[in-house]
């Protein structure tokens, strides 16, 4: 089997976890998120990617939640704000399960796409880089956001929140491959 078959076999189980986790999250909480705004999202993905790097470092968590949870949130909350800059806070949180997982389904495969299109051109180089080293670029990509969201959504050259939310995705898929093979 090819490695680009693989990655993308691959890929699809880890967004199976993820898809189902959202589902029955939604399921017990419904989507009470439509309150967020878009920097409460990248608070939320900055405290996830955080407690990530410091279980890293500590080596131990006291918090019965694996690093693997905390990556499938990066996942589902890097989705939430995908939507969120598609269709604005809402002041309303119900939103029908059908039309949030077609939304969820856009922007799996948005990120799919863009990953196919750059393992083409990286060689799948992330298949040989450490999980920590994964976990910093997600940090990193927080933080780029975080910026841009200080600067009214405003870049001079720099791609906008929407990339950024879709590298996490990706970086957060490719944790997951790594930790579970």
């Amino acid at each position: 089997m090819s490695n680009k078959k693989n990655t993308s076999e691959q890929y699809d189980a880890e967004i199976f976890v993820c898809r189902e986790l959202f589902l029955k999250k939604m399921k017990d909480y419904g989507t009470a998120w439509r309150i967020l705004r878009h920097s409460s999202i990248t608070d939320q993905l900055f405290i996830k990617a955080q407690r990530i790097r410091s279980i890293q470092e500590k080596g131990v968590s006291k918090v019965d939640e694996s690093v693997n949870a905390e990556f499938i949130g990066i996942v589902n909350y890097a989705v939430i704000g995908l939507i969120q800059l598609e269709l604005g806070v809402s002041s309303e949180s119900h939103m029908a399960e059908d039309l949030t997982m077609t939304y969820y389904d856009k922007y799996i495969k948005q990120a799919k796409d863009l990953m196919s299109n750059k393992n083409h051109d990286y060689g799948e180089a992330w298949r040989d880089m450490r999980i920590s080293s994964i976990t910093d670029l997600i940090l990193m990509k927080i933080l780029r956001t975080k910026q841009i969201e200080d600067n009214k959504g405003k870049t001079i050259v720099s791609e906008g929140i929407d990339a950024n939310y879709l590298d996490m995705i990706n970086y957060a898929v490719f944790a997951l491959i790594l930790i579970n093979q």
